[in-house]
């Protein structure tokens, strides 16, 4: 049989959708690239927003149409968060975020009885160690997911519904990922999770155990949260010197009020002392980036201008902006003083632009610069603290890491010469 499988969403998504198709091609299915040449299409859902679940919609609505006689199947957050809404999609199976293994035989039962099959289970206590790692990809950076589950509960998130509470990887696991990665060759593993730092069995601990093998040259996190980032556990971090010079910190505010109406579980000046402690262990040149909302319910211009000049006190590298989008589930749905669609638009524009002239400003900052640079294809890459670069002097093949002095900055990237 020959199946489509598309992945919405977070990185873990991804990973996840990795170690479904290794399962299903190692079972003798075939991977297609188009609706009309496939027997199941499968969606690996996200239901962070409502406009995710859309997007499900669309895409399940779209392949009967141009395929009657495929079966379709949906699993991944929204089915987990929203049964209810997800039944009524008319998927032929449906299953959640958890008991992914059994979805082959799913495929059989339904090919067998033709009656719709939903398999949504409770999540499990435990960590589910079902691997994404794909020693064929054609990526130079290999994912590995450690965590899952998150209880922070803030108010705009419907995840900890989705995914439950927070259970991590045993790090003999990790381990052997990495060893796996090592051996396929890859020279870059990425972290990822749900919340990395809610990583039961020490943050440092998995890097280490990763950073051990010397085919890897680096580590690197992806979002971690900063209330859990204590000094503590920056400090073992910064001992392991193949540990990228990237923190992606979520923010979501720099306003106080803003910040405790989010049930968000640091304030400003406590997130400002956390950086303060990232450059000093990791160097003026460690690459600080985040995830910021605006027009959150209630939010004032005075609230507003108070994210923006925090923003600008930190000088991230680079900001994700995201118009708050009222998530059905999550208790910011409901709040009183729902932000007008016309200023959140006015408010992202105006963030936009500040982040705008800060990565500018960040990648400026790198020139005269001696980099450490991935190439990902010919003659472009990412270097340490993932700015991107584009090399000037000769070929370089991809997956190999060269030393690039930097020589200017057009938008967006860097340029160099390989010392």
């Amino acid at each position: 049989m020959q199946f489509l499988l598309t992945t919405l969403g977070c990185k873990v998504n991804q990973y996840e959708s990795a170690g479904l198709s290794a399962q299903l091609t190692s079972l003798g299915f075939a991977a297609v690239s188009e609706i009309p040449l496939a027997d199941v299409f499968i969606v690996n859902s996200c239901t962070v927003t409502e406009n995710s679940d859309k997007k499900t919609r669309r895409l399940l609505s779209s392949a009967k149409q141009k395929n009657p006689h495929i079966i379709t199947v949906l699993t991944g957050c929204f089915p987990q968060a929203f049964p209810e809404q997800a039944r009524k999609l008319g998927a032929d199976i449906t299953c959640g975020t958890a008991q992914r293994a059994e979805l082959p035989a799913l495929i059989a039962d339904f090919i067998k009885s033709r009656t719709a099959i939903e398999n949504i289970a409770v999540l499990p206590e435990a960590y589910e160690d079902f691997s994404g790692f794909n020693p064929n990809s054609s990526r130079t950076r290999a994912f590995i997911k450690i965590q899952d589950g998150c209880d922070c509960n803030c108010a705009y998130c419907i995840v900890p519904k989705a995914r439950g509470n927070p259970r991590s990887r045993p790090l003999d696991s990790v381990r052997a990922e990495a060893e796996a990665a090592a051996k396929a060759g890859f020279k870059e593993v990425v972290l990822t999770g749900i919340n990395l730092t809610k990583y039961e069995n020490g943050l440092s601990r998995a890097v280490s155990a990763v950073a051990e093998f010397s085919e890897i040259h680096r580590v690197r996190l992806s979002s971690v949260e900063p209330d859990l980032l204590t000094d503590e556990v920056l400090g073992s971090l910064a001992s392991e010197k193949k540990l990228c010079p990237h923190f992606h910190l979520s923010l979501q505010s720099g306003s106080d009020s803003v910040l405790k109406r989010m049930n968000r579980r640091y304030t400003a000046e406590e997130y400002y002392e956390k950086v303060q402690n990232i450059c000093s262990l990791f160097g003026e040149n460690v690459a600080l980036t985040t995830d910021i909302i605006v027009g959150f319910p209630g939010e004032t211009e005075e609230e507003f201008l108070e994210s923006l000049d925090f923003a600008r006190k930190i000088n991230f590298a680079k900001i994700h902006v995201f118009p708050f989008s009222a998530r059905s589930g999550t208790s910011a749905a409901i709040m009183e003083n729902q932000v007008p669609e016309s200023v959140k638009r006015e408010r992202r524009d105006r963030l936009l632009q500040a982040a705008e002239e800060m990565r500018s400003a960040f990648l400026n900052a790198q020139i005269g610069k001696k980099l450490s640079v991935l190439i990902e294809k010919e003659n472009f890459g990412y270097a340490e603290n993932y700015v991107p670069m584009k090399i000037l002097s000769k070929t370089v093949q991809k997956n190999e890491i060269v030393g690039c002095a930097v020589l200017s900055a057009p938008q967006g990237f860097c340029e160099g010469i390989i010392v």
